[in-house]
């Protein structure tokens, strides 16, 4: 098996972004719909508009991560950038439950781009 690239790895985190962006984007009524316990739906358009903005955020980020060149600085720095994301979900499903199972989709992205950063830290040249 041939080992990952740099650029392979790079890739990946992208396209954790561009799914899970391009869902939220495109489909955000789905997203709350799945992701957020019924208890905390809201009818207001705002919260509808405000997932698909966040979704497009992400779509962004995707596209940058595919086309930038990702350095060990860049692996560190999105990995450090990661965290507070995973006290997100572990506040929003463990202290405050507004997310549902399929929620922690979140944190399955977040930890498989965290382990990415990682690799792609210790893969990338100094």
């Amino acid at each position: 098996m041939k080992p990952m690239t740099v650029r392979a790895i790079q890739y990946l985190i992208g396209s954790v972004f561009l799914i899970l962006g391009g869902w939220c984007l495109l489909l955000p009524q789905s997203v709350i719909d799945l992701t957020i316990q019924p208890e905390f739906h809201s009818q207001d358009y705002i919260v509808t508009f405000m997932v698909a903005c966040f979704g497009a955020q992400a779509v962004l980020f995707g596209i940058i991560a595919f086309t930038a060149t990702f350095t060990r600085r860049t692996f560190l720095a999105l990995g450090l950038a990661l965290i507070p994301f995973l006290v997100f979900n572990y506040y929003f499903y463990i202290v405050v439950p507004v997310l549902s199972f399929v929620g922690l989709i979140d944190l399955v992205g977040n930890l498989t781009m965290l382990g990415l950063c990682y690799l792609g830290y210790r893969k990338a040249p100094a």
